[in-house]
């Protein structure tokens, strides 16, 4: 009798290790240690740019998003993520960067809970770039949308801020004082660090924000992975991303950009995309992520 009442707890014990081993491996499988980063692929003719961020518990995190042609794509992928999003960053007031969210914002109910962007008032993009001045204006009316408005924020230099494991820099923001190359040199940059590894966010920097980077920032540029000013050509100095010294590259760049063709093969166009992947060979870079290839997801820990 005294065996059968051993027999029994062994069996219970047994039973109730097992029960815990299952809960305790699901709640480990449900609290993801990294983010997933995705870059989202062009769906028209022209260059563009969008990232989409998730964090281990679940934050969805928009960067640009792209086109007016990208906004089914990106929707989709939004949708895929749970169908809202937590904070959405647009670097800079060009159609190729935040047609998309102008689209999501006017035409869409999906949930945006906070927007990080950084403008100039309209009379600045008409004066100093009137050729997109049309489109400079359609977002300024976009991000005082009534449905946004009271989510939108206007970060000031070095604004740091946390996001589930993710911490969060500004390290540039709009630049008006730069005139040439205006609406690119306007671009805010955002560093995002978790425990073990560093993005940097660049969107359209050209050579005078560059030498304010170096400038102002030098010993917070170093990151691990780094997205590619201006598609990848004719944006960031060979001298900032030397600071950068980045181990993965993100290109968001089309297949005609990357092999710098206009019509008629490779290395025929007149834009600097093999200058730059030139420049990324010589520091060694080994890790390349590119648009023409589609949506890429990548696990970031």
């Amino acid at each position: 009798m005294q065996n059968t009442k051993k027999e029994t707890l062994l069996k219970y014990l047994i039973a109730t290790s097992l029960i815990l081993f299952v809960i305790i491996t699901i709640i480990g499988l449900n609290q993801r240690t990294f983010i997933t980063l995705t870059q989202l692929s062009d769906n028209g003719e022209r260059q563009m740019m969008g990232y989409i961020l998730k964090t281990k518990n679940n934050s969805v995190i928009v960067i640009d998003g792209g086109t007016t042609d990208d906004t089914e794509n990106l929707i989709n992928n939004i949708n895929k993520n749970g169908g809202k999003v937590d904070y959405w960053f647009i670097t800079h007031a060009h159609d190729d960067h935040a047609g998309a969210f102008t689209e999501v914002v006017n035409n869409t109910d999906i949930e945006i809970k906070n927007v990080y962007i950084s403008l100039n008032e309209y009379s600045w993009y008409e004066e100093n770039e009137s050729s997109r001045a049309d489109f400079s204006r359609k977002l300024i009316e976009t991000v005082n949308q009534g449905r946004i408005k009271e989510n939108v924020k206007s970060p000031e230099v070095n604004d740091t801020f946390k996001i589930d494991n993710l911490n969060v820099e500004i390290l540039g923001i709009r630049n008006p004082e730069i005139t040439e190359n205006a609406g690119n040199e306007q671009s805010m940059v955002i560093k995002f660090n978790t425990e073990k590894t560093s993005l940097l966010i660049l969107g359209d920097t050209g050579e005078k924000s560059s030498e304010k980077l170096l400038n102002n920032q030098k010993d917070k540029l170093d990151s691990d992975i780094v997205q590619m000013a201006h598609h990848g050509q004719s944006g960031a100095t060979k001298e900032l991303y030397e600071v950068i010294t980045p181990k993965i590259c993100l290109w968001p760049t089309p297949e005609w950009l990357w092999n710098n063709d206009a019509g008629n093969g490779y290395g025929t166009g007149p834009w600097k995309t093999l200058e730059t992947r030139q420049w990324m060979n010589e520091l060694n870079v080994k890790e390349h992520y590119v648009e023409k290839d589609g949506d890429i997801t990548i696990k970031v820990k």
